[in-house]
């Protein structure tokens, strides 16, 4: 199925998505350090079985707008993004569909607009309220997530594009050489790299350390954060940054939860095992 490009004004902003089909809304929305094309395999099948499928890139992405200021990587306002351009494409209810710092924001919308949802579709991403509970009381949590500390350096954007971006094609062995041409292409768009590294620096939920407590300097609730949407959530349990810990006592949060384990996967599961993702969101959309 051909994909169509476009440019879709939202929130004060100007996004690019690329798109597939008519039919109910699913959006796709991306992680660090991809883009839109990391979808790409959802957007045909999906859009060629009777839905709109949408997957922008986020704000701060290859082609999408780039905001200079950091207070514009805020979690509300990646939150109002996604409803601007969910309302774009529909009034009715949709699907989001999620991985890494997209699922951040996915949980940020389900969580404060479950009316705007009818499914929620999360890939290896923490809930917000456990993910912050691993950084203060897991050792391991913090040993495995010890990477944003850098990722929030000034120096991020040297070391992370040095040697022709060597340490970000390293999370990519084996990846289709066109796929790794396109990845360089968009992290080389002027200013892409520190827009997707403002979303580790304006994050609340970072591993504490000797100079900054980070996250225990939170008083966060669990209540706050319940989710009223009926949920699936993916989780390759190789992933090396995100631990199974952050799975536990998920369903105290996530009343209606599909938790599916995908043992020989890791933090790229929708690339490692894009047919089992694919089945999964296409059994639990049904009916939508």
């Amino acid at each position: 199925m051909n994909l169509v490009h476009e440019t879709v004004a939202a929130n004060g902003l100007r996004f690019h998505a690329a798109r597939a089909g008519d039919g109910p809304l699913m959006l796709l929305l991306h992680g660090f350090p991809e883009y839109w094309a990391m979808w790409r395999p959802m957007l045909e099948h999906f859009g060629a079985r009777g839905w709109c499928a949408a997957a922008p890139d986020l704000r701060g992405y290859n082609l999408s707008e780039k905001p200079a200021a950091l207070e514009a990587y805020r979690v509300k306002h990646l939150i109002a993004d996604v409803l601007a351009l969910a309302a774009h494409y529909t009034k009715e209810k949709f699907v989001l569909v999620a991985h890494d710092w997209g699922g951040a924001v996915a949980w940020g919308v389900a969580i404060a607009h479950p009316e705007r949802l009818s499914r929620l579709v999360m890939l290896n991403s923490p809930h917000p309220y456990v993910f912050w509970r691993e950084l203060c009381a897991s050792p391991a949590q913090r040993e495995a997530s010890a990477y944003m500390t850098l990722f929030r350096l000034a120096k991020a954007e040297r070391v992370l594009s040095a040697n022709g971006y060597a340490r970000l094609l390293a999370w990519f062995p084996g990846v289709d050489p066109d796929y790794r041409r396109e990845l360089l292409k968009a992290w080389s768009q002027p200013g892409a790299l520190t827009g997707g590294l403002n979303y580790y620096r304006a994050s609340p939920l970072y591993p504490p350390t000797a100079d900054d407590s980070g996250p225990r300097k939170l008083q966060l609730k669990p209540e706050d954060f319940v989710v009223r949407v009926p949920t699936l959530v993916l989780w390759g349990e190789r992933d090396p940054a995100l631990l199974t810990g952050c799975l536990d006592g998920l369903e105290a949060l996530v009343p209606d939860l599909k938790l599916v384990r995908v043992p020989e996967a890791t933090h790229w599961i929708a690339r490692e095992r894009t047919e089992r993702v694919i089945a999964e969101i296409e059994a639990f959309t049904i009916g939508r």
